[in-house]
């Protein structure tokens, strides 16, 4: 059987497109398999590249540290940085996410990527469970350690401070409104235990904490109904009548002026 021009050209094509397509899938095994300290500089960034796209961030994690020791100096290098510390945060390694956001923004406190070393050094330190329900915890309220959330705190606040027109700004101000609600909820909370165990100077001191640090939160009602109840259980009246006053002039005339939930008219 004859075959026409047009068919044979066809089938050329087709032999060409198989035979290319071949050489890609020879290729990509052949970088799977090659040995990372023989790999160029654009090679190895690329396969670590490839490993955190696919979620394989161990993996990417040893790449990078390679690719760091081989050539520590140059744009791929930098890249490894906060390539690794993202690595670390998704496997819940947030210590290691954090040193290495800290040593990015060390080297580099002027690259144009430094928000995101911010962001990755918060998004570590962020405690999602401060609200009421971490109460329920039976580790005691006085031990918990509120270090990561400050740490939090602070980190998104340099961030949306320095960095304005970051594409981080407005998750970071959101991550900060729970922050400040939290770590206040968390100050009268803990208030309230000392003073249901009769420490009431150390009920006194907190809820005092939480008005000052985190002024304007829903959680400094609390505070002050503490310290109003603190200092009459010590016998305080001229400070629980100044604190009562405070309170009063506070929250007593908006809550008197709220419609109660039961009435629809």
């Amino acid at each position: 059987m004859r075959f026409t021009a047009k068919v044979q050209t066809f089938f050329l094509m087709l032999a060409a497109s198989v035979l290319l397509s071949g050489c890609g899938w020879f290729s990509g095994m052949f970088a799977k398999t090659e040995d990372p300290q023989k790999m160029a500089v654009e090679g190895l960034y690329r396969r670590a590249k490839d490993e955190l796209n696919s979620g394989n961030y161990a993996a990417a994690i040893k790449l990078y540290e390679t690719l760091e020791s081989r050539y520590p100096y140059g744009v791929q290098s930098q890249q490894a940085i906060l390539d690794t510390a993202y690595a670390q945060y998704k496997l819940g390694e947030r210590t290691q996410a954090i040193a290495a956001a800290d040593r990015f923004i060390k080297l580099y406190p002027n690259h144009e990527n430094v928000d995101y070393a911010y962001y990755i050094k918060g998004l570590s330190n962020f405690i999602e469970d401060l609200g009421l329900l971490s109460f329920f915890a039976t580790q005691d309220l006085s031990e918990r350690d509120q270090k990561s959330a400050r740490e939090a705190y602070t980190t998104f606040k340099t961030l949306t401070e320095k960095f304005p027109q970051s594409r981080y700004h407005a998750d970071s101000l959101l991550r900060l409104r729970y922050l400040v609600n939290a770590l206040s909820q968390n100050e009268a909370h803990v208030a309230r235990y000392y003073f249901n165990r009769g420490a009431y100077q150390a009920a006194i001191n907190r809820a005092q904490s939480c008005i000052t640090n985190f002024p304007n939160t829903p959680a400094n009602e609390e505070a002050l109904r503490i310290m109003v109840q603190s200092y009459r259980a010590m016998g305080n009246t001229q400070l629980a009548g100044d604190a009562e006053r405070i309170y009063k002039a506070t929250y007593a005339q908006a809550a008197s002026s709220e419609r109660p939930w039961w009435k629809f008219w």
